[in-house]
């Protein structure tokens, strides 16, 4: 089973997060900040990252930036979830290494379609 890390400092969008990675067959680690996130990927490299930007401790960016540098730090698809919609903000999030960008608030079709577009699951249609 694949693993997705997801972070982000709202307890809310992770178990959000979580009910609709687990729907698609995905098991779902939980990460309130940049640094938890990096200590977990130090340890345990996940498939794929759901990735908050404005973040307490160290921001998505900073985190999307060290994770980048680590051994197996290119494998993890990583998707920014944010309300950072400025073309800056995305420019810069692909330019450190995401994958893709989804806006929130999301939902299962969202997230669904970004990991079909983004080769971590199949399309099933």
């Amino acid at each position: 089973m694949k693993t997705c890390l997801v972070v982000d400092d709202s307890r809310v969008v992770r178990k959000v997060a979580r009910r609709i990675l687990e729907d698609i067959s995905f098991k779902c680690e939980e990460a309130e900040d940049g640094m938890q996130a990096y200590e977990y990927c130090k340890s345990s490299m996940p498939n794929a990252i759901l990735l908050d930007w404005n973040m307490p401790v160290m921001s998505g960016i900073e985190f999307l930036e060290k994770l980048r540098q680590m051994p197996s730090g290119t494998n993890p698809k990583v998707i920014f979830c944010t309300t950072e919609n400025d073309m800056t903000h995305i420019q810069r999030a692909m330019a450190a290494g995401a994958d893709e960008y989804i806006m929130k608030p999301f939902d299962t079709d969202i997230i669904r379609s970004k990991f079909i577009q983004i080769g971590l699951i199949a399309d099933e249609e």
